[in-house]
């Protein structure tokens, strides 16, 4: 019997794989280099039907970053029976883990903050939630300080500018780069008059 050119898939099925594909395409080639033709081949469908489900590259490029983000905050969400200082360690591990598996796409990620408008979005967004959830770990109920609001975000920067030396390098250990991280978290917060406490 002859097997068809394609394979029917489910809306949602066939949405999960061509964002899968987009992870994989955005990571391998630049921006500019991959056109709805390329992907539709890349993903054995016509370009009708990717235009079907993603309206413009843009939007195809938008949702797969979504799709990353939403994987990496479900990966690094904190447990709340832990100590604050626990936490953190965890939510960082977490990170490194993910950015360790994925450092090629991490790297162009960052290094395409000031060109890709959407990158630069998707970033600021991440980065504003992740220290709204510090914040709210290190200060509960209370509004944090000018200082403590800024060491935080600083801070954030920082870890970004670490991990993409770390990428780079490789002269440090997962644990060694936490270790450093952490301990530049701790030391802000602390100047900024609130150490953590746990």
């Amino acid at each position: 019997m002859v097997q068809p050119a394609y394979t029917r898939l489910d809306v949602d099925e066939r949405r999960r794989r061509l964002l899968e594909l987009g992870g994989e395409l955005f990571t391998r080639y630049a921006y500019d280099e991959l056109s709805m033709a390329r992907i539709a081949r890349e993903a054995g469908i016509s370009k009708a039907l990717l235009y079907h489900y993603f309206p413009s590259k843009q939007a195809y490029f938008a949702a797969t970053l979504e799709q990353a983000a939403a994987e990496l905050v479900a990966t690094v969400t904190p447990d709340p029976s832990l100590e604050p200082v626990e936490q953190l360690a965890a939510s960082l591990d977490a990170y490194l883990a993910w950015v360790e598996a994925h450092a090629d796409a991490y790297a162009k990620l960052i290094q395409s903050l000031g060109s890709v408008p959407e990158v630069r979005e998707l970033v600021e967004r991440v980065r504003r939630q992740t220290a709204d959830r510090i914040l709210a770990g290190i200060s509960p109920g209370a509004a944090p300080t000018p200082a403590l609001r800024t060491a935080v975000r600083g801070w954030l920067w920082f870890m970004d500018g670490a991990v993409l030396d770390w990428i780079e390098h490789r002269d440090l250990d997962r644990v060694e780069l936490g270790g450093l991280l952490l301990g530049t978290l701790l030391g802000a917060v602390t100047a900024a008059g609130a150490p953590l406490r746990g």
